[in-house]
């Protein structure tokens, strides 16, 4: 089923206290430690792809510490717009994976480099980097809204990148004397 949850018994035993739970069973932990849970081996080597691709660039543009700070922003932002989402839906299952703080990421990089081309797998041709993210924005919306895919956090995915571009505009703005 997953893999840390079905590979050992240490897994088996941990695993459901921390995924990130519906509200109101959600424990106070759970908003961090579900990010470090994965479903399967080809969610995490697509998490863990994406923070190597684009996480490297984005860290050495805002630093080492601002980079920890803004991920852990994502990572929170997602698990608390899934938690509503989920509360309106009247969702039970519980939710794994660094999708969230990732997907963030993938903003932070498309904010900063928005005329960089990329090539979207499974689309050939080169886009630029905000038209990939606005792009993502729009099918996950779509996809959230209609549940078309329901093992998929749409709504994480969402908060994950609502709550980068948030830390994103705070961090520009002018300071204030």
């Amino acid at each position: 089923m997953f893999a840390l949850y079905s590979s050992t018994q240490i897994g088996r035993n941990l695993y459901p206290y921390l995924a990130l739970w519906p509200l109101p069973h959600t424990q106070f932990w759970q908003p961090v430690t579900y990010a470090f849970l994965h479903g399967g081996f080809f969610h995490i080597t697509f998490n863990m792809f994406g923070l190597w691709m684009f996480g490297r660039v984005v860290e050495q543009q805002l630093g080492a510490s601002r980079y920890l700070i803004y991920y852990t922003v994502c990572v929170l932002g997602a698990a608390l717009l899934h938690l509503i989402a989920g509360a309106i839906a009247g969702h039970t299952n519980f939710t794994v994976g660094a999708s969230g703080g990732v997907l963030g990421v993938v903003l932070a990089f498309g904010v900063m480099f928005p005329n960089v081309k990329m090539v979207v797998f499974p689309i050939p041709v080169p886009v630029k980097a905000k038209w990939a993210i606005l792009g993502f924005v729009v099918v996950s919306v779509a996809l959230g809204i209609t549940d078309t895919v329901p093992s998929i956090a749409h709504f994480a995915h969402l908060g994950g990148m609502l709550f980068g571009w948030m830390m994103l505009r705070y961090w520009r703005r002018p300071a204030r004397g």
